[in-house]
């Protein structure tokens, strides 16, 4: 395992606790996950892609409120991680796991329909 991989995969742990523990924001839902950290070679920035439960009214306020509390989670991952460079943090929606979802429903649907066509 590369180093970025290594650094990426502490970070996700990290910053999974301080979204849990440490972000008192309401627009925050509970059912929010850390899917997955993509850093640069050189550790200046990273995209965090973020899995949230809810409306996408709901989603949008809370990708929001991770973009205004940047620097406080790039302190509070200073404070946790022993890292030199702090990354420039960039959150984006992750849309897998629903898409995942959708894309089973559909599959369970068609092969229920083919089975009920015989």
């Amino acid at each position: 395992m590369d180093r970025t991989a290594r650094i990426s995969g502490e970070m996700k742990r990290v910053l999974s606790d301080i979204i849990r523990n440490d972000l008192k924001d309401p627009r925050i839902p509970l059912i929010t996950s850390i899917t997955n950290i993509k850093l640069t070679k050189d550790l200046k920035y990273a995209k965090v892609y973020v899995s949230l439960y809810g409306t996408d009214e709901e989603a949008q306020a809370a990708l929001e409120c991770f973009e205004n509390s940047k620097g406080f989670i790039r302190t509070m991952i200073g404070k946790k991680m022993t890292i030199r460079c702090l990354p420039e943090l960039t959150f984006i929606k992750d849309d897998s796991l629903e898409y995942g979802a959708y894309m089973t429903k559909r599959i369970t649907e068609l092969i229920g329909k083919d089975n009920g066509g015989e």
